[in-house]
């Protein structure tokens, strides 16, 4: 259907603010907008869709209904980019057609929507069903929405039942007794729908649905939906049960859950398909803190050693990640007795994510158990987690390494630590190298300055002259961290004197490096320190032969020039040091040194 846009609406002559929006969109007027509504680039129609709300507000309410909704219709066969802006936008158009007395209107072009193929698609226009759902009134919704609601669940193509699983939340509050017997009875037909897909809908959207209804209605009609979809023939309908739990446990008394829930959740531990016990395993903590009070303890200790002993090392993976949570809803003794023995046996698991997931997490038990505890039981597991072949697991370790420090204090640790801190800093991977560069400031609050400099010192110098440019970027970096750690005063006395080594380097890259290094520690460091090594060394570099080092050293004085500036005894060196150098380096023969010294310059004068 064309829209007449060479016509403007009758109400712009009589109303100055509706004529006031169309003099501020300017170019993108209703014609223009329209006309891209149309246009074979996708990228027009995702404009004009954009700005919806501006041809709304220029056609008024009743052409809108109309003219423009039909006019959309038209798009259904569109591109799925363009349908998914399109869902998301008609869901905010209740006021542009009318308020919500004429916001069923809405409800046709959005019903198409959410059975088109793509599931992005589908999941915009669902909720913006749910948004205008929430405007109508009952009787709205028996009219129009219900009828809607009853062809979709109907629908011959699965996409319309899935997107129906969503909407029944929305509207069940809403409607009368009569009605909600009826919702109740179209919603457990999705439950048992032929389609694996749909019941996967219906298993994520029943917990929703619980919150709805009433008190007696999630026994007799929830709960049964649940137990069916838990032990429904698709393994990916079963794990997708596991979700409801938590939202369940709350309508349930202590003794009901023990009744209730606890066979239901029996049978999904011990699922013959994996996907199903590593969605429990995953889950565990928040599952077992949702049987509270009523949490077997016994049993639910047998069930996770179950899982953390499974035959799949993602079931594996994903039991040890709950370990520090569970541990803390149950006693200090099951967990000495029954639970450390299954982490050491971890600890050396051929999967090597289960061990990396382990040193994630097992600094956690430290505090739950205490120092003793840690000492004899958690720390051979720390020290032999250390040594792994597999970079990760020591990387998650040392991660960690604040936390067990408060459990047994780092002098027990760092025998072993170091070696291990040693072995991948020298590791053939970049990445593993760049990441233990990024522990070494956590590692010096733990160890303190003398440690520091006995042990590490010299490695985090080796850094700077690394082969891959983002570890020398990442170690000038760690040197301001380090300053930031143990003060400018120590800076000075330890890192300064070893960096302005480096200038005379035969390797420019080191030289290079070494700009850096000083720019990077700058703002860290004192005015005076700044005044007496960072700046002459600086200056020093602007006669270097290498153009990347000269216009690099005019970077560094633009940064240097605020830092001296605001203090009143060095903002006197910008015209007697800094502003003779950059004047030089602007009438250098390399185009690059010049634009960066006459961008410093630029700066000065600010």
């Amino acid at each position: 259907m064309e829209i007449d846009t060479t016509t403007p609406p009758d109400f712009m002559d009589e109303d100055p603010v509706n004529t006031t929006a169309m003099e501020e969109t300017d170019l993108y007027s209703v014609a223009v907008l329209i006309d891209e509504l149309k246009h074979e680039d996708i990228q027009f129609r995702l404009n004009s869709i954009s700005k919806l709300a501006i041809i709304t507000e220029a056609l008024g309410p009743e052409r809108t209904r109309d003219e423009l909704i039909p006019f959309l219709q038209e798009l259904i066969d569109d591109d799925d980019e363009v349908l998914v802006v399109l869902a998301h936008e008609l869901g905010q158009l209740t006021n542009a057609v009318g308020g919500p007395q004429h916001a069923h209107v809405l409800l046709p072009l959005l019903e198409n929507l959410s059975a088109v193929e793509d599931v992005s698609v589908r999941q915009k226009a669902v909720e913006s069903l749910c948004q205008v759902a929430n405007v109508l009134t009952e009787q709205q919704l028996l009219e129009h929405f219900i009828p809607l609601l009853k062809r979709l669940t109907l629908g011959e193509w699965f996409t319309c039942r899935t997107s129906a699983t969503g909407l029944f939340a929305a509207i069940y509050p809403k409607c009368s007794k009569d009605t909600q017997v009826e919702l109740k009875g179209l919603f457990k037909q999705l439950v048992e729908d032929d389609s694996p897909m749909v019941r996967r809908a219906t298993a994520k959207a029943l917990g929703v649905f619980a919150t709805k209804v009433s008190i007696e209605d999630v026994f007799s009609t929830v709960l049964p939906l649940f137990q069916t979809l838990s032990e429904d023939d698709q393994d990916s309908v079963r794990l997708l049960a596991v979700e409801n739990f938590t939202p369940f446990a709350g309508f349930f008394s202590n003794e009901q859950k023990t009744q209730q829930l606890l066979p239901i959740f029996k049978r999904l531990a011990e699922d013959k398909a994996w996907r199903v016990r590593y969605m429990i395993a995953s889950n565990y903590v928040e599952i077992s803190q949702a049987f509270g009070d009523s949490l077997e303890e016994e049993y639910f200790t047998t069930a996770f050693i179950n899982l953390l002993k499974d035959n799949e090392g993602e079931v594996r993976t994903a039991a040890a990640s709950q370990l520090p949570g569970y541990a803390k809803l149950v006693d200090k003794t099951v967990i000495l007795d029954r639970l450390l023995p299954c982490v050491r046996d971890l600890a050396v698991d051929e999967n090597q994510y289960t061990r990396a997931a382990l040193a994630k997490d097992i600094s956690g038990l430290a505090p739950i158990v205490g120092q003793e505890a840690t000492t004899e039981y958690l720390l051979p597991t720390f020290l032999q987690q250390l040594t792994d072949e597999f970079p990760d697991v020591r990387l998650n370790v040392i991660s960690n390494l604040d936390v067990i420090n408060k459990a047994i204090g780092v002098e027990r640790l760092s025998q072993a630590l170091l070696p291990a801190i040693m072995e991948l800093s020298e590791d053939k991977q970049w990445r593993i190298r760049l990441a233990i560069i990024e522990y070494i400031p956590l590692l010096a609050k733990q160890f303190g300055p003398t440690f520091f400099e006995e042990k590490l010192l010299d490695l985090c110098m080796s850094w700077l002259r690394d082969l891959v440019f983002s570890i020398r970027e990442a170690a000038t970096i760690n040197l301001q961290k380090l300053t930031d750690v143990f003060g400018p005063e120590w800076a000075k006395a330890v890192i300064i004197p070893r960096v302005l080594k480096m200038t005379m380097d035969e390797n420019y890259l080191h030289r290079m490096t070494t700009l850096f290094a000083m720019t990077a520690m700058a703002e860290s460091l004192s005015v005076q320190v700044i005044r007496e090594d960072v700046l002459p060394t600086v200056i020093s570099l602007s006669n270097d032969p290498i153009p990347n080092i000269r216009f690099n050293v005019a970077k560094s004085l633009e940064t240097l020039i605020p830092l001296l500036k605001k203090n009143e005894s060095a903002a006197g060196l910008y015209e007697t040091t800094v502003k003779p150098a950059l004047e030089k380096l602007s009438e250098d023969m390399d185009g690059d040194v010049k634009f960066f010294a006459c961008r410093a310059l630029e700066c000065g004068q600010q």
